[in-house]
């Protein structure tokens, strides 16, 4: 009994004392919870959104490996997984620091994130409070690593796979990241007030208007227009396309940089989006050619998802719907003015994201709407004709340096290493010519 009163005891001293020091100390414990502003949940999101978009080169890939011939689907496949390494690390030498690094003149980012140096687990607030530096880090270099294999699609089954290589690592550089710079790295795009939630112009104006000089450049493929090139399998297109729209989830959400109400909102519009494009080119066909077509439905989901994103974050859901109904009319008439014209952009790089981007950049001009970004602004519709003048200053010089530079880039390219292949080796194929391997086995 002695034992146990004189235990008692001890705990009642001591136990009282260890609960008011643990009370005393919660103030410190808050304030370093304060300190240190991380969010998990935010953290992860951003993950998750980067594994997403990570995801669709390899989807894009196989939407256009289905609409090549069978004896170049290796390679185009090849091309889209190469850009995924190729890009990685340029992003993460020197890309990512002329993108994002402490702006020079407007134009470009300085090297002080070059080898990744001050790019660490903390926040930097400059991009976000609530994730590490090297989560956005990470995040921004799906999207440098998914923009250039976009270009891909207009030199399908016609370009050496060597100076493919070269013209993205060169492309990258002197092209996405300096208007990665302008629009979201502090440059005078977005000072001028420039809108662009997830790279209407960055990404698909950017890659759409090179991928069309590129292709002038090249010329046509051997055989187009004088014999029936068709995809060689609209299963593979489908796949690729379900991919697509699943990785443009994180593409447009994560760009919210945060697990929060705009990041719903972004990933809603999506889907409205994509699934109007889809509806609306159908329709078309059904009009136009007799019947719908998978390639078309699935033309049309992607270019309802191209015309979101630089919207993605400032419109609302019937403004999405509008916007996705309405892109696939303008990618259409696009499309059939190049058989009219007979250039040769191979799976519609231009038509579809080049033509869809402007689309998108410019009904942000009309739709935006500060109820639901505060931090954007008002478009046209809601009483600011001038967003929609800006917008068409942004698009106008996306694609004017794009066009320049790119054609500075192939030429050089073209000159000391050959852009195209010989012409045997078109008639063969690239999988066996440029890999010495081919996608089917029949082969």
């Amino acid at each position: 009994m002695f034992h146990k009163k004189k235990l008692s005891n001890w705990f009642r001293r001591w136990g009282l004392k260890m609960i008011t020091l643990g009370l005393l100390a919660i103030p410190s414990i808050s304030w370093a919870t304060e300190g240190n502003a991380l969010s998990a949940g935010d953290t992860t999101f951003i993950m998750i959104s980067s594994a997403l978009v990570m995801l669709m080169t390899p989807g894009l890939g196989l939407f256009y490996g289905g609409m090549v011939r069978t004896k170049n689907v290796l390679s185009t496949l090849m091309q889209c997984f190469a850009v995924l390494g190729v890009i990685s690390i340029q992003w993460a030498l020197f890309g990512y620091s002329i993108a994002f690094g402490s702006d020079v003149a407007n134009l470009f980012g300085s090297m002080n994130f070059a080898l990744l140096n001050n790019v660490g687990q903390t926040a930097n607030p400059n991009f976000s409070e609530t994730i590490p530096h090297m989560a956005f880090m990470i995040f921004q270099a799906m999207f440098a690593i998914l923009t250039p294999a976009l270009i891909a699609g207009a030199l399908a089954e016609r370009v050496k796979f060597s100076s493919f290589i070269v013209f993205i690592f060169f492309w990258s550089t002197f092209v996405y990241d300096p208007i990665a710079h302008w629009v979201w790295g502090g440059g005078w795009l977005g000072d001028l007030g420039a809108l662009d939630f997830a790279g209407g112009t960055v990404v698909h104006i950017a890659s759409g208007t090179s991928a069309l000089v590129v292709a002038l450049m090249l010329g046509k493929r051997r055989g187009y227009g004088t014999s029936s090139i068709l995809p060689h399998n609209m299963t593979m297109v489908l796949i690729g396309t379900a991919l697509l729209w699943f990785g443009w989830f994180g593409f447009n959400a994560g760009s919210a940089l945060a697990a929060d109400g705009l990041a719903v909102s972004a990933f809603v519009v999506t889907n409205l989006s994509a699934a109007a494009g889809m509806i609306s080119w159908m329709l078309l066909e059904w009009k136009f050619r007799g019947k719908p077509t998978a390639l078309g439905a699935a033309s049309g989901a992607v270019a309802g998802l191209v015309a979101i994103t630089p919207a993605a974050g400032f419109v609302g859901p019937m403004a999405a719907i509008v916007i996705g109904v309405l892109v696939s009319p303008i990618c259409f008439a696009a499309i059939q003015l190049k058989n009219k014209l007979g250039y040769d952009d191979s799976l519609d790089a231009f038509g579809v994201h080049g033509v869809g981007g402007a689309w998108g950049a410019l009904a942000t001009g009309l739709f935006a709407s500060i109820a639901v970004n505060p931090g954007g602004a008002n478009g046209l519709f809601y009483g600011n004709p001038r967003l929609l003048w800006i917008q068409t200053i942004a698009v106008a010089a996306t694609m004017a340096y794009a066009a320049v530079m790119t054609f500075i880039i192939a030429k050089i390219i073209d000159k000391t290493m050959g852009l195209r292949i010989e012409e045997h080796e078109e008639a063969i194929g690239l999988d066996l010519t440029q890999h010495g391997e081919a996608g089917y086995h029949n082969m």
